[in-house]
């Protein structure tokens, strides 16, 4: 699984790429940086850009049960981006696990996704 993760808007925008098949071990990476990021700012927006991904490992899908159940009401907005209809099933999957806003793009809207998760934060904190 490759996973990258990069910050925008000083923090309150999590960007992860994701692709291949997530495991246990990329939760340990990424869940201390949204965990940071919420102790700053108490709640973050996340946008996901899924490519090539392959779903979760066992051990993944047991972390993102507890990632959701601890996180339900610290992401305010998570956008999904993707490039198949599984992965836009996906957005309608995670609504129950988040009091977040959750939508889904397809790959050639994610200039769409990424205007939409900085929404009412200002220009100057948007990168692409």
């Amino acid at each position: 699984m490759t996973v990258e993760l990069h910050e925008e808007a000083a923090g309150k925008v999590l960007i992860l790429n994701l692709s291949g098949k997530l495991t246990q071990e990329d939760y340990a990476y990424f869940t201390p940086e949204v965990e940071r990021a919420v102790k700053v700012h108490g709640k973050v927006r996340i946008l996901v850009r899924m490519h090539d991904f392959h779903g979760w490992s066992m051990g993944a899908l047991w972390e993102d049960a507890k990632f959701g159940l601890h996180h339900f009401s610290d992401i305010e907005g998570l956008a999904l981006v993707g490039e198949t209809r599984r992965e836009a099933g996906m957005a309608v999957f995670c609504k129950p696990f988040t009091n977040a806003t959750v939508r889904y793009f397809d790959e050639s809207k994610a200039d769409e996704a990424m205007a939409w998760i900085h929404e009412g934060l200002g220009q100057e904190s948007q990168t692409t």
